[in-house]
């Protein structure tokens, strides 16, 4: 059996991997300055922009197939619609999927409350999403912002062939041990001394843009890594530097991490940078950790099986979900309620407006999963103990839970 879902109880409770192909530099042996190649460059004050607009091969489109095909064979995920209780992690997840604008979410509670599943099983839920064919930075035929270079550059330039499918929005692991090359691209710059070409490998962030970010553990991760992560999450763009040459390309992307608070805290910098935070504690009714412990043991004995068993539910979440994304742009937010919310966080003396921004957005985001085109008071009681908890200021004497001061401020505010 599985639990039922809806953002009332929470209220109460409080595309497929692109494979990363070079983007190349013609060098020039008689005069040492890098030219052009038919790949298409542009050269402004000694900086260039990388574009590479080789149409994809037939083998790479081959490999497309065979991933589609593969798929099927993929180590078997646990459907989100069978996560017993753990209410208040699901609607993060899912306003963050209906909204990405909110900013991510960070989940912090206590270790094998099943976070990690939680957040593995939402990659059956994800909407699908236009992409160009062959390129590594799944840019958006229709937004500028989030194209990579080379596609940039051939709208530029006129071209309005370019071949456009649909894919599922795409949810990329981190590792803790990734290096910094990995996570954020490189230049090869061996092959450039050995036969003269500079080519580009798009690392995690490439892949990262436009789906969902995921660092397990996340506050375990290296210092240099995590500098890396601000500086995409605020700018929405990577930069690579390297031997005097500069590549940019979109990153944008929904930051979830999740950790366990015991292991250590998070920097402030960081964790002002995920929209919303919940928080996750261990079961506490025999009953209901029998009925988790059987569930499990089932999908473990016959993943397919299990998996089918909750096919109707996952459809009509995927559904709910995507007619949610639709709608969003018609939910109104009253005027009042907008000062309500940002006396809110003047009051709890929230550093910055990123409160202000991701409450009305999560509130809007929870309407439209509701299926309702305005928000109401109750929508804002949901969602705003998980937008401002983790930016109070902490104090060291205060034993009361910040999400709790919060809750208090808001009906204070609001009644």
């Amino acid at each position: 059996m599985a639990s039922t879902f809806s953002p009332t109880s929470a209220a109460r409770a409080l595309l497929p991997g692109s494979t990363s192909r070079p983007l190349f530099l013609a060098a020039s042996a008689s005069s040492g300055r890098i030219q052009p190649s038919r790949k298409g460059l542009d050269f402004r004050r000694g900086r260039f922009t990388v574009c590479n607009v080789a149409a994809p091969t037939a083998a790479e489109q081959e490999a497309t197939a065979t991933a589609s095909a593969a798929k099927e064979t993929q180590r078997p995920v646990y459907p989100f619609a069978a996560i017993v209780g753990q209410d208040e992690m699901k609607l993060c997840l899912l306003l963050n999927v209906i909204d990405p604008k909110i900013g991510g979410v960070m989940i912090m509670g206590d270790r094998g409350t099943g976070k990690s599943t939680t957040v593995r099983s939402l990659v059956d839920l994800l909407p699908d999403i236009r992409v160009v064919v062959g390129d590594p930075f799944n840019s958006d035929p229709d937004d500028p912002e989030v194209m990579g270079p080379e596609v940039r550059q051939r709208v530029l330039q006129g071209d309005t062939g370019l071949p456009v499918t649909t894919a599922k929005i795409t949810m990329v692991d981190l590792p803790l041990g990734a290096t910094e090359d990995r996570v954020c691209g490189t230049i090869d710059i061996e092959k450039a001394l050995t036969e003269g070409v500079k080519a580009f490998e798009p690392g995690l962030l490439a892949k990262a843009n436009r789906g969902i970010l995921y660092v397990d553990e996340v506050n375990l991760l290296d210092d240099h890594l995590v500098d890396v992560l601000l500086d995409s999450a605020a700018s929405g763009w990577n930069t690579v530097e390297r031997e005097g040459i500069s590549i940019s390309h979109p990153a944008r992307f929904i930051l979830i991490g999740s950790g366990n608070p015991e292991e250590g805290e998070l920097r402030p910098q960081l964790l002002d940078r995920f929209g919303m935070h919940a928080q996750v504690g261990t079961v506490r009714d025999a009953e209901l950790r029998v009925k988790i412990v059987e569930e499990r043991a089932r999908f473990d004995r016959d993943p397919k099986t299990f998996r089918e068993s909750y096919h109707d539910e996952q459809e009509k979440l995927q559904q709910q979900i995507s007619s949610a994304r639709s709608n969003l742009g018609a939910v109104q937010i009253d005027h009042d309620l907008r000062v309500k919310i940002s006396k809110v966080c003047s009051e709890l003396n929230v550093d910055g407006l990123r409160g202000d921004i991701v409450t009305n957005r999560a509130a809007k985001a929870l309407a439209a999963l509701k299926g309702r085109d305005s928000v109401t008071v109750e929508d804002i009681a949901t969602v705003i103990p998980n937008c401002l908890r983790h930016r109070l200021r902490k104090d060291p004497l205060e034993s009361i839970d910040s999400g709790l001061l919060v809750i208090e401020k808001f009906y204070e505010v609001f009644s």
